[in-house]
């Protein structure tokens, strides 16, 4: 479980906090929608669920844990996708890139393996560990992305905007994935500005407003609050 608690984060030199006051819990299993206008402090709040970003003031915990008292933990039970793939690859290859993470947990050799395998299959892109990361599509990249958090074996699955730029087959493919995954007992937090395709699959929509929490329901309670919330809903 993931709980954010009276969270506050200001950028430096920025006049307003972009998280302002925020208390929200995530439980295990679940599967969320982040959404709000560009602005609104969905990303800056979600890299403070595994201490990409510390609080100003306030706290968040993973599993009972506080965040900043262990930040390997909650980066092993929180594993997180940014909105240009590229951003979090570290390596020339699928596989080595998929690898970094267990490996940075110590695990063995045999370990790493396995995980690096039921990550690739798991994103249907098993056999392709040898390939060039520059040489993949748009769709297979973030499928590659999904993997290396995959391979973290974490209780929760946060995706900052995964389907941007990608075409509707790579779309599909990827929201075909989470719907996997959160079959398979993966909690999935999806961070978007478009809610297409996604309103099915959740069980809660969260939407943020000017750093702070707007609107938290179920998602048929929520589609009809959304456009006075800056956000589209979804046809």
């Amino acid at each position: 479980m993931i709980e954010a608690r009276n969270v506050a984060y200001r950028y430096e030199g920025a006049e307003e906090s972009a998280v302002d006051g925020v208390s929200l819990t995530i439980h295990d299993g679940s599967f969320v929608v982040l959404a709000g206008p560009n602005g609104s402090g969905k990303t800056t709040l979600v890299r403070q669920f595994n201490g990409l970003l510390e609080p100003d003031s306030g706290t968040v915990s993973v599993n009972g844990q506080a965040v900043a008292g262990n930040v390997v933990a909650a980066r092993t039970a929180v594993a997180m996708t940014f909105q240009d793939p590229r951003d979090g690859f570290v390596a020339a290859t699928v596989g080595a890139d998929v690898a970094f993470g267990p490996e940075n947990l110590g695990l063995s050799r045999d370990e790493i393996d396995r995980r690096v395998g039921d990550a690739l299959a798991a994103v249907q892109m098993d056999g392709r560990g040898d390939e060039r990361i520059d040489r993949l599509s748009g769709g297979e990249r973030a499928r590659v992305a999904i993997a290396g958090a995959l391979a973290m074996a974490p209780d929760h699955l946060v995706l900052d905007e995964p389907f941007a730029g990608l075409d509707e087959p790579a779309r599909r493919s990827v929201l075909d994935r989470l719907r996997a995954l959160h079959s398979d007992g993966t909690g999935i937090v999806v961070v978007t500005h478009d809610l297409r395709d996604l309103v099915a699959p959740a069980d809660r929509v969260v939407v943020m407003n000017e750093g702070q929490v707007a609107l938290d329901a179920p998602p048929d309670d929520a589609i009809d609050r959304l456009p006075a919330l800056g956000v589209r809903a979804p046809c």
